[in-house]
């Protein structure tokens, strides 16, 4: 009997942490990694901001790591003339051979949209590009960016609706992130050598400081607790919902969803860019996308 109080005590504890995690707070759950003197958390840590300027960007990170789950952050991106910046939303473990997962929006001139810019590493591999327009003005008010990762599928969603879909096909030999925990990071940085229009517009420093600004962060997530984990956060239970067989595709009204986004607002595709890979497309290219 002895033998069995120090795991069930451990699930217990891990338990009551994923609970507390669910409604995070920026004071509680992430510190900043860079530029802290850009950056502020207000209104008892459900509030965010981070600022470029010309001495520095500023990013954080979760303190704790995830397998599995659904990361959630509302963010009102940078306002005006946005060019030359990026504001990067993204999970990734670390090492040469880490897993990511990516949103990152590019900034672009005053009036012209930003481009939603999606990735995906796998053993530190990625070339996995999407891009897409927003149907909507995303400086004007705060949106809802989900990265929500399973043993099944990874899926995008902004403000509930998916935009992309990377499924597992691990058993016929494509990669996929299942393995490596992952903390979630976000940054406000420099990137005018590539960020709009290739690198062609650069950022207009009288325009700074720019900011972009987060709240409502969720971390519905499994908590990293060691290999055991493995297992753990990819087993079917009422804890461990997101690996729920009605998550493992999505439904017939998200799938209508996501064709029309890819219909309206995708503007860059990898799997169609046969010119990048010379005619030897990405094996996964190949298989169903829902």
């Amino acid at each position: 009997m002895e033998c069995l109080k120090a795991p069930l005590t451990a699930l217990l504890l891990l338990s009551t942490l994923q609970i507390s995690l669910v409604n995070a707070n920026f004071y509680q759950d992430t510190y900043f990694n860079w530029g802290y003197q850009n950056s502020a958390i207000w209104g008892d840590g459900d509030n965010l901001a981070l600022l470029l300027d010309r001495v520095s960007g500023s990013g954080i990170q979760t303190k704790n790591q995830f397998l599995f789950g659904s990361i959630e952050m509302h963010i009102k991106l940078v306002s005006g003339n946005s060019a030359g910046t990026v504001t990067a939303y993204y999970m990734s473990s670390t090492g040469d051979h880490h897993d990511e997962i990516d949103f990152e929006f590019l900034g672009n001139v005053s009036g012209q949209p930003y481009t939603i810019h999606t990735n995906v590493f796998v053993n530190g591999i990625g070339n996995k590009e999407q891009q897409f327009y927003p149907w909507f003005d995303p400086t004007a008010d705060f949106h809802n960016y989900t990265i929500h990762w399973n043993p099944s599928q990874i899926v995008w969603f902004v403000d509930g609706i998916p935009i992309r879909v990377y499924r597992n096909y691990a058993k016929i030999g494509i990669p996929y992130p299942n393995s490596q925990a992952m903390k979630v990071y976000s940054s406000l940085w420099d990137a005018d050598n590539w960020a709009t229009r290739g690198g062609l517009v650069k950022i207009d420093w009288n325009s700074a400081p720019f900011i972009a600004r987060y709240r409502g962060m969720r971390l519905k997530a499994c908590y990293w607790y060691g290999p055991g984990s493995n297992q753990y956060c990819a087993r079917n239970t009422p804890s461990n919902w997101w690996a729920s067989p009605e998550y493992s595709k999505l439904s017939y009204a998200q799938n209508g969803q996501l064709e029309w986004v890819r219909n309206k607002y995708m503007i860059y595709d990898y799997c169609k860019d046969v010119y990048r890979f010379h005619g030897k497309m990405p094996l996964e290219c190949y298989q169903p996308l829902l």
